[in-house]
């Protein structure tokens, strides 16, 4: 319990200074990196930023924190002088939605599956003073929707349930690029927010969805960490799909979640290459896997007895109608 109220307090925080503005006057190291033809990965101290630069203007997939967004604005403008046309958020978190009020009131447009909308405004109802209205996706879609911009097709699409329950991708068909959002971690430990509708199994077939969707030649701007590739994306959901299974079978010896939290065996390989230096630590992980497997197995147990109880009263009936027929 004590280990959960950390967690969440921390997640509250987190997405809360998201959109706080600080006095500081320090500039984030902000890296704005070729990807393919006129796509870029603009990185910094939120999650990655996609960039489509062309004729027809900008387009933008998410922006980060609030007090980063004027430096991102600058460094976008280092790009091209043409407007930002259109954003797409690609889940809710602060660290990707914190700088949409400010791109809102230069006339972008703010793009989002409904559920996206949904939890802001419900921090916009908490935290009425720290996040504007206008930080709201202006259009929202409930699957997907396809932009034609700068050349190209730009298919956008909702993953279920996976970081968040409003997760997108975004796939530039023609530059063969994909923007995962936050269901690709790239060398590190996903952060999985199930208290906002996010699950691992959703996790794992939101990444199996990108798979089918690209190559072996696509880039991928994840949400965190380097851009990848597709050996990439493979790696990180062999690595979930392992630690999944290394976990359920220490549940189902009944072991507690303070015992698999600290055990390392279970995670030796990908820590050896750094998967628990990022936001999520070992230990988070495998807390969240283990939160996972309980929800699963409570519904099959919960199956089980329902099917024993219910053979019981089934042989009862049989046992008292034998008995009827006797007398």
């Amino acid at each position: 319990m004590f280990s959960k109220l950390i967690l969440n307090t921390v997640f509250l925080f987190f997405v809360l200074s998201a959109f706080a503005q600080t006095d500081t006057g320090k500039k984030a190291n902000i890296s704005l990196i070729k990807v393919h033809n006129n796509i870029y990965m603009l990185q910094g101290n939120g999650g990655n930023i996609g960039l489509s630069f062309g004729n027809d203007g900008i387009f933008m997939i998410d922006d980060q924190y609030t007090d980063g967004i004027e430096q991102i604005q600058e460094e976008i403008k280092k790009k091209s002088d043409k407007p930002v046309r259109f954003l797409v958020n690609t889940h809710f978190h602060g660290d990707h939605t914190g700088g949409n009020a400010a791109m809102a009131e230069t006339g972008t447009v703010i793009f989002s599956q409904e559920n996206v909308r949904n939890r802001l405004q419900g921090m916009i109802r908490r935290e009425a003073k720290k996040i504007p209205q206008e930080a709201l996706p202006l259009v929202t879609f409930a699957e997907d929707l396809t932009f034609y911009f700068n050349g190209e097709k730009i298919y956008v699409f909702h993953v279920h349930n996976a970081h968040t329950d409003g997760d997108a991708m975004v796939y530039f068909t023609d530059s063969n690029v994909l923007h995962t959002g936050d269901v690709f971690f790239n060398g590190k430990y996903p952060f999985i927010d199930i208290e906002n509708g996010g699950s691992l199994t959703g996790y794992i077939n939101g990444m199996e969805k990108a798979r089918l969707i690209i190559n072996e030649d696509t880039q991928i701007i994840p949400g965190h960490g380097n851009v990848g590739t597709y050996k990439d994306l493979i790696k990180s959901i062999d690595m979930v799909s392992i630690v999944y299974k290394r976990v359920y079978a220490n549940y189902i010896e009944k072991k507690t979640e303070d015992e698999v939290a600290k055990m390392t065996d279970l995670t030796k390989e990908y820590d050896a290459e750094g998967y628990g230096n990022g936001y999520i630590s070992t230990e988070a992980f495998l807390r969240t896997i283990y939160k996972s497997v309980a929800a699963e197995r409570k519904s099959i147990e919960n199956n089980a007895e329902k099917n024993k109880q219910a053979r019981e009263k089934v042989e009862k009936m049989i046992k008292e109608q034998e008995k009827k027929e006797k007398n």
